[in-house]
This record gives C-alpha cells, structure tokens and sequence, in this order.
C-alpha cells in the first residue's frame, strides 16, 4: 500500500503529473545529496516515498 495515501498528497497538489514529476525530481535529489534531508522523521527508507512524504506534509512547493 502506498504511503502516504494519494488522497493527502492531492490536497496540496491538485495534477497527478505534477505529482510525479515533483517526486521524480526530489527523489533523484535524495539520492544525490543523502543529508539534504526536509523532514525530522521519516516513516520509510525509499527516495520516492520520502519525497511523496515531503509532498504530502507541504514542504515541496510547485514551481510553474
């Protein structure tokens, strides 16, 4: 199961595009720089669902 649920990721950003490309690009960040962290406490230890994470409790902000 997904975590955290689409539902509260669509809250804050309204295009499931954007959704991915935004967690696209964070994760190949994460994996990049592994320190530069946004979050205290992280649920899982996957890139992806650490930038779904930070979606999700808005820290991520949509550049267009």
């Amino acid at each position: 199961m997904l975590y955290p649920p689409i539902h509260e990721i669509r809250k804050n950003v309204d295009s499931q595009y954007l959704i991915v490309t935004m967690a696209a690009k964070r994760a190949r960040h994460l994996q990049d720089e592994p320190d530069d962290l946004v979050l205290d406490d992280y649920k899982t230890t996957k890139t992806v669902s650490r930038a779904l994470e930070e979606i999700a409790d808005n820290k991520l902000k949509e550049k267009r």
